[in-house]
């Protein structure tokens, strides 16, 4: 699936950014912690269906006899097999709480409300963290290309400076010549450096979202910009189903479903529940052996649930306008990222269709020879070098944007616009 190279005591992972991706969804302690919720959530239904325990209570049982159990040698209350309850007293009662109003189906439907909630916001959370994910990749595969260009031009320096020390030492260069290049040299070193600082705090962050080993250095694949053409997306269509394609809208409007049955849930909470119960009393009374059943409830007089009803009320009435201004806003921020994605889409068109900007490199290698034989000036090459190193940079970055602005889009949206094989 992916190549391995040993460098010294650390391991190269070259991997493209679809196995990237296969390894995250697989190994990323967030994603299989908040997965995990939704098995709670499963145990909370489970929890909701179970009833109350029987409650039994055994009572007024006296532990020693007095003389009044007693007539001489004869006893007043025998036991009741072998010499257990001998001249003792006790009452055992059992009772079971009936719940009214099917509450128990109705606590049920909250809970697994409560449920697609949680599926809604594991969905969200994996949304965000392939948005930060799919931004390290292609940040990285900006910065390796970069660093390449640098690394180009350091060899191109590395062979001028080598020539020219020699034709120094010969006496056939002027020595000024030379520290330019030297120092251009330098320059191109603390870039090379910086941009490598760069590489690796991105790479930090992948082998974060990855779960990789530390000592692992993950090298990231090229592969060639496959793009859509913005004519191709009808971006109305993605906005009138944004409220089923984002999980954070969806979890919204799940929230008022999810307050209609805590509402539902409240309101059955008014009629009280029934308790019977039996009841065995062993010499407690006029009987000898007394065996009752009863019933009982709570008169709802004075606490008839008012407030925990009105709170799920406006707690519904609120997240109708909050699911609102939500959708309002998504509608914003997609629009926003399809403009911004015409604009990269159109600017690489441009950088792409540049014939003289695709023959930077043959013209890199042609400055440095012409310079070696004197047919160009150092203060040309050092213009050219600089105009190289600019105009790569500008192809560069027009291909991390198309491909950064395409993913914003994709976020805004809520899922993939659709699968695009970039292997």
């Amino acid at each position: 699936m992916f190549q391995i190279c040993p460098v010294h005591s650390q391991q190269i992972l070259k991997l493209k950014p679809s196995q990237i991706e296969a390894i995250f969804l697989e190994q990323n302690l967030s994603i299989i912690a908040e997965r995990m919720n939704i098995n709670i959530a499963d145990a909370k239904i489970a929890q909701s269906k179970l009833w109350d325990n029987p409650e039994l209570s055994v009572s007024d049982v006296n532990l020693w006899s007095s003389k009044s159990q007693k007539e001489g040698e004869k006893e007043v209350i025998p036991p009741l097999f072998g010499s257990f309850a001998r001249n003792t007293q006790f009452s055992i009662e059992l009772s079971q709480l009936i719940y009214t109003a099917n509450k128990k189906g109705k606590e049920v439907c909250v809970e697994k409300a409560a449920k697609e909630m949680t599926i809604q916001e594991f969905e969200d959370l994996l949304r965000n963290m392939k948005f930060e994910l799919r931004k390290s990749i292609y940040e990285t595969l900006y910065l390796q290309s970069y660093l390449k260009v640098l690394k180009d031009q350091e060899n191109s320096l590395n062979q001028l400076i080598n020539a020219y020390q020699k034709q120094v030492e010969a006496g056939n260069f002027a020595k000024n010549e030379l520290l330019r290049l030297q120092s251009s040299e330098l320059e191109l070193d603390s870039e090379i450096n910086e941009t490598q600082t760069n590489i690796n705090e991105h790479q930090k962050n992948l082998k974060a979202l990855l779960c990789a080993e530390p000592s692992v250095s993950i090298e990231i694949i090229n592969n060639a910009t496959t793009s859509i053409k913005p004519e191709d997306i009808s971006i109305s269509n993605i906005i009138n189903g944004l409220d089923e394609s984002r999980p954070d809208l969806k979890r919204q409007g799940l929230q008022i479903s999810y307050f209609d049955k805590v509402m539902n849930f409240e309101k059955s909470q008014r009629i009280p529940d029934i308790t019977l119960s039996a009841n065995y009393d062993r010499r407690g009374g006029v009987w000898r052996d007394f065996i009752g059943f009863g019933v009982s409830f709570n008169l709802p007089f004075l606490n008839r649930n008012q407030g925990n009803i009105k709170i799920a009320q406006l707690s519904k009435e609120q997240s109708k306008y909050q699911s609102q201004q939500q959708l309002r806003i998504a509608q914003y921020e997609v629009n926003e990222a399809f403009s911004n994605y015409e604009l990269a889409y159109k600017f690489y068109q441009k950088v792409s269709d540049n014939k003289l900007l695709s023959e930077l490199d043959n013209m890199l290698e042609s400055y440095t020879k012409n310079l070696l034989k004197k047919n160009i000036s150092m203060l040309e090459y050092t213009d050219f070098m600089d105009s190289y190193k600019a105009n790569k940079q500008t192809v560069l970055t027009a291909q991390k944007n198309l491909e950064l602005s395409f993913e914003e889009l994709q976020y805004r949206i809520g899922t993939d616009i659709k699968t695009i094989d970039k292997e």
